[in-house]
């Protein structure tokens, strides 16, 4: 969330970068402002109190002690309403806090201001495009038939276990799967980040921290009985690792890596844009997690945007980098960077990464800080990126890669599968 005293001494400021967002309900920020006024004013009044009550328990000590009685029981009746007063003014102040909080997480992230106005996808910048778009053969198949005539994902089965959007995988479609998912994790440690395994159940505190609530409540799988939820994404957990933690300064940068299945119930999503691979209820990705030094983290995203497009380039997919307009951001973003690639057989880019900067947004709702310096304790920036998620990977590599002998596998891709063609 925003920090608070950043909304009350740049209000016009905040509106403004607000509206870059599209943001309608602007009249938070007042709100959140005159909470703020009334919350300090109530502290500074409990605080005078306690004090004039504290100072009349000292005074009553001092008489007692020099045997002046009836003086000491005059001040006693005098202060005897000072308890009172301070625990009205606390339960006060707590409904105030509480209302204040929940008004302020209301406020989405502050956009860059690299960020391009719009509302929509088809605002969103082209920032680069990289590698030719194959030509198929006439009667290319796409990737959902593909699928079928090789037997390696098998939908219906799925369906069958669980519900649509839960593929299974077979053979060497299972090994595809492994191959990019050990790939992935191996590129990953190589540019040093820190691999590790971390819980696909999260509690409401985590997915509160990483801003996935109340914003997207509605888009995850919810475990009732223990109030647990499942992770959209790595970045849930592993982001959490440093929740209520101070970290050095010279620890930074802190990068890490994790693979795990993703679940996101995707309500509302239907169409051809959705068939076979291109949008599921599970998924297999592997996340990047960084904590920097604020002064670091444009450079970071540059350099994380970097990676990724590195991994797309050895899997031998063209590609294009979006910079999202304010209309497309996710709430608590302050800069993001789509990664697509191109399908040949669908004829289409297929979103594949994203890469934000969150800058304090996660960090202020975490409380990971760090003494600066000057000895000042400062909030860090938070940044991920996906590296890579594997539906449409995989479902581009099979359409791009289809020939009359099969689908050939990206050379950097056989010593994990073992095998050079899916024939």
């Amino acid at each position: 969330m925003l920090q608070l005293n950043y909304i009350r001494e740049n209000r016009d400021a905040v509106i403004e970068r607000l509206a870059v967002k599209n943001f309608k309900e602007v009249e938070l920020v007042d709100e959140v402002i005159a909470l703020d006024e009334s919350r300090r004013k109530i502290q500074n009044e409990s605080d005078a109190i306690a004090a004039e009550a504290n100072a009349a328990a000292k005074q009553i000590g001092d008489l007692m002690r020099q045997g002046k009685k009836e003086e000491a029981e005059a001040v006693k009746s005098k202060s005897s309403g000072y308890k009172e007063q301070v625990k009205d003014l606390t339960e006060k102040l707590a409904e105030i806090e509480q209302t204040l909080q929940d008004k302020i997480v209301q406020i989405p992230n502050l956009p860059h201001g690299s960020v391009p106005t719009g509302v929509s996808a088809d605002d969103n910048e082209v920032v680069l495009e990289h590698g030719v778009v194959p030509t198929l053969a006439e009667g290319a198949l796409s990737h959902w038939e593909l699928l079928s005539k090789y037997d390696i994902v098998d939908l219906e089965l799925g369906v069958k276990v669980t519900g649509a959007g839960f593929p299974v995988y077979k053979g060497k479609g299972a090994r595809l799967q492994r191959a990019l998912i050990n790939f992935f994790l191996d590129q990953a440690v190589e540019a040093g980040y820190n691999e590790v395994q971390v819980p696909i159940l999260v509690n409401e505190a985590s997915a509160f921290a990483t801003g996935q609530l109340p914003d997207k409540e509605g888009q995850m799988y919810h475990v009732g009985d223990d109030d647990f939820y499942l992770i959209p994404t790595a970045e849930v957990p592993v982001t959490n690792l440093y929740r209520d933690t101070i970290v050095k300064e010279g620890q930074f940068p802190i990068k890490h890596c994790a693979y795990t299945p993703c679940f996101r119930r995707e309500a509302g999503s239907y169409g051809a844009h959705v068939r076979g691979l291109n949008r599921l209820h599970q998924f297999d990705k592997v996340e990047t997690v960084q904590l920097v030094h604020p002064d670091k983290s444009y450079a970071v995203i540059e350099e994380m945007s970097q990676y990724i497009q590195g991994l797309l380039k050895q899997l031998e997919l063209p590609y294009r980098v979006l910079r999202l307009c304010g209309g497309d951001m996710s709430f608590t973003s302050a800069l993001t960077y789509d990664m697509e690639v191109f399908s040949a057989a669908q004829q289409r880019w297929l979103e594949v990464s994203s890469v934000s900067n969150f800058e304090t947004y996660q960090a202020n709702r975490l409380k990971v800080r760090f003494k600066n310096e000057s000895g000042k304790m400062q909030l860090a920036h938070t940044l991920n990126g996906s590296a890579l998620a594997l539906p449409r990977i995989v479902a581009s590599i099979l359409e791009n890669n289809q020939t009359e002998r099969g689908i050939r596998i990206p050379a950097v891709l056989v010593p994990y599968t073992g095998f050079e063609w899916i024939d």
